[in-house]
């Protein structure tokens, strides 16, 4: 019994050093599990260094109050905007480099890598241009008042004229975890994050030599966290030895390419606006109810991004080993990876909603010492953690269609369960029924878990196997 516990053990450290260092794996082939951890350990691994600047951020930035807090929470609201047109070009150009992988044609893998960069880098120029000459305009359209607006202006201007940096870095990413080469994904996350973490700090409280630039240090810090992360990944799609290796050529201009890209991220890009601006419009009716109410909702926010960013993470493994192996032509062994990791995610967010339902108090608290915002923050996160067992099986299917290269399926969902059903529920509970920002929270637990539901439904159908790009 010990020399077989003893085995596990080595092999489970073998198997965590394989994913940590990268490989060169076929995952089209083998055991399901080992090719799933191999994929999920350093998109998980990724996925909560991307949450952890948010985490970051909100923890420092708590010292300067709860108006910075709610500035923070606004300009979130509204990059959120952004992350959908990221994280739809991403499911494109993921699913469509998997498929090629799964085909054996990494010429061609490279040439849509190529045209990612060009696509991220015009969108980028678009919301500099608006980050530049509209921030004050946004924040007065998002609810801030004159006061708030004055002390946040700065800070949303910086935000949204770095967004290059946050887009390249959601895009080479996804060009990375398409072919299969996670740990690169994982470790530029890691480098943004270090960067981050020291210099919120000083450029915030003027720590040293350095100016204290307030709120406006942390976003300073945020982008020079992130361009340098954008960096490292640009060494290793050029040089270093990995799955993805441009040259000049590909990096030619390619309209059947990108517009192809584009028609498959269309889909993506709408799924996410439609969840992006439903979220928008429970902040604008958090706001109603006051400063404390939108800190106390951001916090709880960024705590669940915390947890449900891990847990993207192993739903990036189930779109890459969709799109893979529907490339390589087993359907069959798509799904099965479907099941297996959707089976992983309910453990993991079940045990995490327990903690928070439990003990939610000393995790707002760390934030925060205001009484009124802790109390919006407890029962925000309690109200979420009721639905995270649907929500863990939710996130996977999605994923599946979108790794499928099939996101116009799960942009009908959401259009249902956000748009028909999560923001008109949510005015009715917090306005008609009095709830108060309750009626909020409440609406966004049993709209996640309508869309688990829906999202089971469809995908047993199997129409994704069919689909081609």
């Amino acid at each position: 019994m010990t020399n077989n516990l003893t085995k596990e053990n080595h092999n489970f450290i073998y198997l965590f050093k394989k994913a940590l260092k990268g490989n060169h794996q076929d995952f089209t082939k083998g055991s399901i599990g080992i090719a799933a951890f191999l994929l999920a350990v350093p998109m998980v691994l990724e996925m909560l260094m991307e949450s952890i600047f948010a985490i970051t951020d909100i923890f420092f930035v708590s010292g300067l109050g709860a108006q910075a807090v709610a500035v923070v929470g606004l300009t979130e609201a509204i990059l959120t905007l952004l992350y959908a047109v990221a994280i739809g070009l991403s499911m494109a150009v993921t699913a469509t480099i998997a498929r090629r992988y799964g085909e054996s044609n990494t010429e061609k893998a490279n040439i849509v890598a190529g045209q990612t960069l060009w696509l991220g880098m015009i969108v980028a120029l678009l919301i500099g241009f608006i980050g530049l000459n509209y921030a004050q305009d946004i924040l007065a359209l998002m609810g801030a008042d004159a006061a708030l607006i004055e002390s946040g202006k700065s800070y949303t201007t910086i935000m949204l004229t770095g967004s290059i940096t946050i887009l390249y870095l959601f895009l080479i990413n996804a060009i990375f975890r398409g072919a299969g080469d996670a740990s690169v994904a994982m470790r530029s996350l890691w480098l943004a994050n270090g960067i981050n973490i020291v210099l919120d700090p000083i450029l915030i409280y003027g720590i040293g030599p350095f100016p204290e630039l307030g709120l406006t240090g942390a976003a300073v810090a945020t982008t020079i966290g992130r361009g340098t992360g954008v960096i490292y990944q640009l060494v290793h799609l050029f040089g270093y030895d990995s799955k993805i290796k441009l040259s000049i050529q590909h990096l030619t201009f390619n309209l059947a390419v990108s517009l192809k890209l584009l028609k498959v991220s269309f889909g993506g890009v709408i799924q996410f606006l439609i969840a992006t601006a439903s979220w928008i419009a429970l902040v604008r009716i958090v706001s109603t109810y006051g400063s404390s109410a939108v800190a106390g909702y951001t916090i709880a926010i960024r705590v669940v991004m915390f947890t449900i960013l891990p847990a993207w993470g192993l739903s990036n493994a189930v779109a890459t080993l969709v799109g893979q192996n529907l490339g390589a032509g087993k359907p069959e062994r798509a799904e099965q990876s479907v099941w297996r990791i959707a089976k992983y995610n309910v453990y993991f967010l079940l045990s995490v909603a327990v903690v928070f339902i439990a003990v939610p108090e000393p995790i707002i608290g760390f934030f925060t010492q205001d009484r009124q915002v802790i109390q919006y923050g407890v029962d925000c996160l309690r109200f979420i953690s009721y639905g995270y067992g649907f929500f863990a099986i939710g996130m996977i299917v999605v994923q599946a269609f979108n790794g499928a290269g099939d996101t116009m399926t799960p942009t009908k969902i959401n259009f249902v369960c956000y748009w028909l059903i999560q923001i008109p529920l949510a005015y009715f509970l917090a306005k008609s029924l009095a709830m108060g920002p309750s009626g909020v929270f409440l609406a966004i637990t049993i709209s996640q878990s309508m869309l688990a539901v829906i999202g089971v439904w469809v995908f047993r159908k199997g129409l994704w196997k069919l689909k081609t790009i």
